[in-house]
């Protein structure tokens, strides 16, 4: 009986070490963790904090409604460049999404074990890797070398290029999510399975492809190589998308690096254009989609 006993004092004693030991790993990590968040979110807090500080120092009505100015010179706004921003992201989230929702869904519905769908992850995830000064310069020299000029189009290509792959990845990510149940039920039912795909798959995941062409369209946002090989850019009015084309990224990249002030004054007033409408985009669709996961 003393043995029994003596051996389940060691085996109780064992597991008192053990416990403590993982208790400690436990906090170890969770300090380790907690030290992570709070480094990246300082960084994060310290970006949005001088982005408003010197943004809103550059912001007035005439950022809103004159032209870009020349240099040296006094005044001026960033009405040009504002819209061919929105002009050439909205067209090519316009472009690019159809594309990027139907591959997406080809590869979580009917392309899961077949080549043809391994062969598209594999190039997608290339895509989705490449550098985006790649793409700028490919589309330079299937387009505007070609052409013999810079236009907005090209930009619209660039960037629509930038959004597929991002599309892609979320829209198949979001459907695989989906549990096979539900695709079961439907087809027990006698639904054919382009209806199911679009009525039960895609309306379940609705709210998380909703968030992946957001995350793409906030990353082309803030692009500027793939638009100085291609839209470069463009000091006055034009919405004649086959002439070049200014656009926010571009000119905050010109004109903060510049000696002139006012237009250090404008790049600030850009960014904070462009930070401000993705984070109300992503607020609204929060909004929209909170009661409907």
């Amino acid at each position: 009986m003393s043995a029994i006993r003596a051996s389940a004092g060691g085996l109780d004693a064992g597991r008192l070490k053990m416990h403590a030991r993982r208790k400690r790993v436990n906090a170890i990590a969770l300090t380790l963790s907690l030290a992570a968040m709070a480094f990246g979110v300082f960084w994060l807090i310290w970006i949005l904090v001088e982005t408003v500080r010197l943004g809103m120092g550059g912001l007035s009505l005439a950022t809103f409604t004159e032209m870009t100015p020349p240099p040296q010179a006094e005044g001026g706004g960033l009405a040009n460049a504002i819209f061919g921003s929105l002009a050439m992201v909205g067209l090519a989230t316009f472009i690019g999404t159809p594309v990027g929702v139907l591959a997406g869904v080809y590869l979580a519905e009917y392309g899961q074990k077949t080549w043809l769908g391994s062969a598209v992850r594999f190039i997608n995830d290339i895509l989705l890797s490449a550098p985006s000064i790649v793409v700028g310069l490919f589309i330079y020299a299937v387009v505007v070398a070609r052409f013999k000029s810079f236009s907005g189009w090209a930009g619209i290509l660039a960037l629509a290029l930038l959004v597929i792959p991002v599309v892609i990845r979320t829209t198949e990510n979001m459907l695989t999510l989906i549990p096979n149940a539900l695709r079961e039920a439907a087809y027990a039912l006698g639904t054919p399975k382009w209806k199911v795909i679009l009525s039960v798959t895609l309306k379940s995941a609705r709210a998380g492809v909703v968030t992946g062409i957001l995350l793409a369209l906030a990353r082309v946002s803030g692009e500027t190589a793939p638009l100085l090989f291609t839209a470069l850019s463009n000091q006055f009015w034009t919405a004649d998308l086959s002439q070049p084309m200014a656009s926010l990224p571009v000119t905050i990249f010109k004109f903060a690096m510049s000696p002139y002030e006012n237009w250090q004054k404008l790049a600030w007033a850009g960014v904070f254009i462009i930070t401000i409408g993705v984070l109300l985009l992503n607020i609204v669709a929060r909004f929209m989609f909170k009661n409907k996961h």
